[in-house]
C-alpha cells in the first residue's frame, strides 16, 4: 500500500479529515485539533505533500496543540517529524540511499521521495554504536525498536 493511502487510512481510523486549501504563506501544512482536521497547501510537489501529511497526521495521533511556549512547540514539531519519518523511510531502502549519495541528506531525501527534513529526523533516530546502528534507542539493555549490523 502506498504511504499517503496508509496515512489517510489511519487518519479515517481516528476521526481526522483532510482538505487542501489556501494557507499562511508560510505554511504547507496544520493540524488543527478542535476541529479534527488537517489543512495542507494545494499545488506542493509530491515529496512535499507526502512529508508534511505525515507529518501534520503525527500531530493528529498525539492531540498537539500550539503551545505558548516555544520548548513545547519545538519538542512537538520535532516528533512530529521523527514519527513521520519512522513511517515514510524504509531502513534498507534508506541504507542503500546512504550508500549510494554518501550519506548527502537532499540527495537521500530525493531517492526516497521525502523532504530533507524528515531525513534529517530520521537520522536523529538512529545510534550507531560501533559496528551496529540501533533504531529509537532507549535507555536499558535490549531497549531498541531494531538494531542493524553496518561494515
Amino acid at each position: 500500500m502506498h504511504p499517503e493511502a496508509t496515512l489517510l487510512e489511519m487518519l479515517e481510523e481516528i476521526g481526522v479529515s483532510v482538505e487542501c486549501t489556501a494557507l499562511k504563506r508560510d505554511r504547507d501544512g496544520e493540524y488543527i485539533h478542535q476541529r479534527r482536521l488537517i489543512r495542507l497547501r494545494p499545488g506542493m510537489t509530491e515529496r512535499l505533500h507526502l512529508s508534511v501529511l505525515a507529518h501534520e497526521c503525527a500531530h493528529a495521533v498525539f492531540g498537539d496543540e500550539p503551545s505558548m511556549f516555544g520548548p513545547v512547540n519545538a519538542k512537538q514539531e520535532r516528533r512530529a517529524d521523527e514519527w513521520a519519518a519512522l513511517r515514510l523511510i524504509d531502513l534498507d531502502a534508506y541504507r542503500r540511499a546512504e550508500f549510494i549519495y554518501n550519506g548527502h541528506p537532499g540527495a537521500v531525501a530525493h531517492e526516497l521521495g521525502v523532504v530533507r527534513s524528515i531525513v534529517e529526523a530520521y537520522q536523529r533516530v538512529l545510534l550507531r554504536i560501533g559496528d551496529t546502528v540501533y533504531v529509537k534507542p532507549r535507555e536499558g539493555a535490549g531497549q531498541w525498536a531494531h538494531r542493524e549490523q553496518v561494515a
